[in-house]
């Protein structure tokens, strides 16, 4: 199902999942004035062909002591000695650092963006000095910290 193939109700079942992936399918039904048997028939449609992908909790990284945000770019020596692969070694080692929180492959001047939460200053330098800058493909990293939280949210507009 292409995106166009959503119809009103199935925009309207994203985005109020969206907002809360705890809704009762009751809830949910009455919210996009559906009867409930239906409406649960287009969720699981809805999840079968990929448009939810999963339901989590979001959890608030300053509650859980991970104050510190900081987006990070990384550029690679696209040929080291190690391998001959090291876009895809530095994509598979993100994988197993909790720091990051997520990874994206750039166009541009850098490889790599990443975004990593942590506790504060000390831990984002140990977690910079003994992983990143010590990872045998980077050869440059530059760092930005959040300053102040602007607007963070999950939702797309469907």
């Amino acid at each position: 199902m292409a995106q166009n193939d959503l119809d009103r109700i199935d925009k309207q079942i994203l985005a109020e999942l969206q907002r809360n992936g705890r809704l009762s399918n009751q809830d949910l039904a009455d919210k996009v004035a559906l009867s409930p048997s239906p409406c649960l028939r287009r969720v699981r449609r809805l999840e079968d062909e990929g448009y939810i992908q999963r339901y989590v909790a979001l959890v608030d990284p300053d509650k859980v002591g991970l104050k510190l945000l900081a987006y990070v770019t990384i550029r690679l020596n696209k040929i080291h000695r190690a391998s001959h692969a090291p876009i895809s070694d530095f994509a598979h080692d993100v994988q197993d650092w909790p720091e990051v929180v997520e990874c994206y492959a750039m166009s541009g001047d850098m490889d790599y963006l990443l975004r990593v939460q942590v506790e504060d200053l000390t831990q984002f330098s140990r977690f910079a000095m003994d992983k990143l800058m010590q990872h045998p493909a980077v050869v440059d990293m530059r760092s930005s910290f959040t300053l102040q939280r602007i607007k963070e949210t999950t939702e797309l507009a469907v």
